[in-house]
């Protein structure tokens, strides 16, 4: 007998608020969560990193999710969710600068719902909550801009 979309396992995921929205990411790519520290800018960098920070030893490029999705709310921006460098290939240690970290909580297949995302490179589904959505990203979404950014000529020294 095959298994259904109901017999699959449920994927714990890390709600954060970025603006007035509620984003998940599975934590299976989530390394630690830590608060929002001094950055360090890099000149000429893409628009959607913020810096860089020392996160015990290891120098970690800090990204604004908000500018990868297009979000143009305001926040607080107190956490900083820095992922698992073997889960995500980047090329170095990389973290989130998000507004606030709510909760880490389990949702089943059935909950997700993607055919509204299908076209969209950085979002897994949006899961269906009691009173709201909740927007299920992946941190793939980096990959698209890096490529992007290849196609861009550098410019002459």
């Amino acid at each position: 007998m095959a298994a259904t979309e109901a017999d699959a396992e449920p994927t714990k995921v890390l709600e954060f608020g970025l603006g007035d929205g509620t984003y998940c990411l599975d934590i299976g790519v989530i390394d630690e969560i830590v608060d929002a520290g001094e950055l360090t800018r890099i000149p000429n960098s893409p628009d959607h990193v913020e810096g860089v920070m020392d996160l015990r030893g290891r120098t970690t490029t800090i990204v604004d999710p908000k500018t990868l999705f297009d979000i143009d709310e305001d926040g607080p921006r107190e956490r900083i969710v820095v992922f698992d460098d073997a889960e995500i290939d980047e090329g170095g240690t990389v973290g989130w600068m998000v507004d606030e970290v709510f909760q880490v909580r389990d949702v089943s297949p059935e909950d997700v719902d993607q055919s509204t995302t299908v076209e969209d490179e950085g979002v897994r589904g949006i899961v269906k909550s009691d009173d709201r959505f909740v927007v299920w990203v992946s941190p793939d979404v980096d990959d698209a801009l890096a490529a992007e950014l290849d196609d861009v000529e550098p410019a002459e020294a």
